[in-house]
C-alpha cells in the first residue's frame, strides 16, 4: 500500500498466504491478462493452477478440502487481484458457490462438490438474473418441473459470472410458481455432457474484459432430484437472502483495494509525469486531489476491516454489509474518476491498469445488487 495502515486482523499465518498470492498473481496471473482480456476468459488451467497452490476455497473446512481458514483468508486474495486490477479470474464468485454448498447444502452435495472446487477442477457460478428479472428475483421465469426421479430445467439466464467456464452451477429457479418466493429452488447442475445445456456468447463487456461472463440456456435439462440444494422444495430464496453478507462485504473489501493500487500507481505517474517544467505531483490541484483519495481509503480501509472482524465473529449483519458495498463501490467510482484525470490523455488508454480499474469499477454499482437496492436495504433497518 502507498501509506501505512496497521491491519487489526493480520497475523503471520495471513502473512505467508498474502506472500503465496502475490507471487502467483505475479508471475502466473498478470502476464496472461492481456491474452485473457482479448479472448475473454483465463482458461481452466489457471483455475487448477490456483487449486494447487490452495488459493481456491480457502476458507472452507479442511474436512470438505478446503484451506480451513476465515474470511480473513479470502480477504488475502481478493485484496491482491483487486490491487493490480485483475477481475479475470472470478474467484470472489467461485467462494459464494461453495458457501451455499457449505451453508445450506446436504452432505452428499458437500463431499462431491467442494473438495474439486477447492482443487480448481469445478469452476463455481451462480445463475441468477434472467434476460427479464435482474434486482427482482421474484420475477425469474426459469422453471423446474419434477418428473419422476429427477427436475427438468427450461429456461435462460444471462450476465452469468464465470459462465463460460463453469462445471457447476447452481441454477435458481422455480419449483411452485403459485408460491412467489417460496416457491423459489436452487438446483445444482453439473455442465459437462449435460444434455439440453448450452453456455452462449461470452458477453462484450464495457469492462472486465477477463471474466467470463456468459449467457446460459436451459432446454429439458434433467438433473437427479439430489441435486436439489439442501434436497427441499422452496427453500431457495432464503439460501439466497442468508448468503448476502457475505457477498456484499467481497466488493466493498475489493473496491477498497483496488482504490489502493489506483492511487499507488497514480502516485508513481504523477511523480515522473512532468508539465510546465516540474513533475505534475508538485501542483496544488494534484496534491489536494491525492489527499483526498488518500483521506478517502484510510476511512474506507478502518470501516471495512471492521467488517470483516464481523463476519468472522458471526455478527455481521445484511444491512451494515449493504453500507460496506454501497459506500464500497460508490467512492471506487468517484476515486477512479478522480485519477484517471490526473493520467490526462494516458488515462484514456488502456494499456494504463488506472484505466483498465476505471471500466470495470463501473458494475461493482450494480451486481450482488444495485445502488438504489442497498439503500433501501439500509433504510428498512433504520
Amino acid at each position: 500500500m502507498p501509506f501505512q495502515f496497521e491491519r487489526s486482523w493480520r497475523n503471520e499465518e495471513l502473512d505467508a498466504l498474502r506472500d503465496t498470492a502475490v507471487r502467483f498473481i505475479e508471475s502466473e496471473m498478470q502476464p496472461q491478462d492481456e491474452e485473457a482480456r482479448k479472448r475473454g476468459h483465463v482458461g481452466h488451467a489457471l483455475w487448477r493452477r490456483a487449486g494447487e497452490l490452495g488459493l481456491l476455497c480457502t476458507d472452507i473446512p479442511e474436512a470438505y478440502g478446503g484451506g480451513g481458514g476465515d474470511f480473513r483468508h479470502e480477504a488475502v486474495i481478493h485484496e491482491e487481484m483487486a490491487r493490480r486490477g485483475l477481475t479475470g479470474m472470478s474467484n470472489s464468485v467461485h467462494s459464494i458457490v461453495a458457501h451455499y454448498f457449505l451453508n445450506h447444502g446436504t452432505e452428499a452435495q458437500k463431499r462431491r462438490y467442494l473438495p474439486a472446487m477447492a482443487r480448481g477442477e469445478l469452476v463455481g457460478a451462480i445463475a441468477m438474473t434472467e434476460p427479464g428479472a435482474g434486482s427482482d428475483l421474484q420475477g425469474i421465469r426459469t422453471r423446474a418441473v419434477r418428473d419422476g426421479d429427477g427436475y427438468v430445467i427450461d429456461g435462460s439466464k444471462t450476465f452469468i459470472t464465470n459462465g463460460y467456464l463453469a462445471g457447476v452451477i447452481l441454477v435458481v429457479c422455480k419449483t411452485d410458481p403459485s408460491q412467489g418466493a417460496r416457491g423459489t429452488s436452487i438446483l445444482i447442475v453439473e455442465t459437462k455432457d449435460r444434455e439440453g445445456f448450452k453456455v452462449g456468447r461470452v458477453l462484450d463487456k464495457m469492462g472486465m474484459k477477463a471474466q467470463d461472463t456468459s449467457e446460459l440456456f436451459f432446454d429439458g435439462v434433467r438433473v437427479p432430484a439430489a441435486n436439489l440444494l439442501g434436497g427441499q422444495e422452496g427453500q431457495g430464496f432464503f439460501q439466497l437472502m442468508s448468503d448476502l453478507p457475505y457477498e456484499r462485504l467481497i466488493i466493498g473489501l475489493a473496491a477498497v483495494a483496488c482504490m489502493e493500487g489506483a492511487y499507488g500507481a497514480t502516485l508513481a505517474y504523477v511523480r515522473e509525469r512532468k508539465a510546465f517544467g516540474r513533475p505534475i505531483a508538485e501542483m496544488q490541484n494534484t496534491k489536494f486531489k491525492l489527499a483526498e483519495v488518500a483521506t478517502q481509503i484510510m476511512v474506507g480501509r478502518a470501516f471495512i476491516d471492521r467488517c470483516v472482524e464481523q463476519i468472522v465473529a458471526g455478527t455481521l449483519d445484511t444491512a451494515t454489509a449493504s453500507m460496506a458495498k454501497l459506500w464500497g463501490s460508490e467512492a471506487q467510482g468517484r476515486v477512479l474518476d478522480e485519477l484517471v484525470q490526473l493520467h490526462g490523455g494516458y488515462g484514456f488508454m488502456n494499456e494504463y491498469m488506472v484505466t483498465r480499474m476505471y471500466a470495470d469499477a463501473r458494475v461493482q454499482r450494480i451486481y450482488g445488487g444495485t445502488s438504489e437496492i442497498m439503500k433501501e436495504v439500509i433504510a428498512r433497518a433504520l
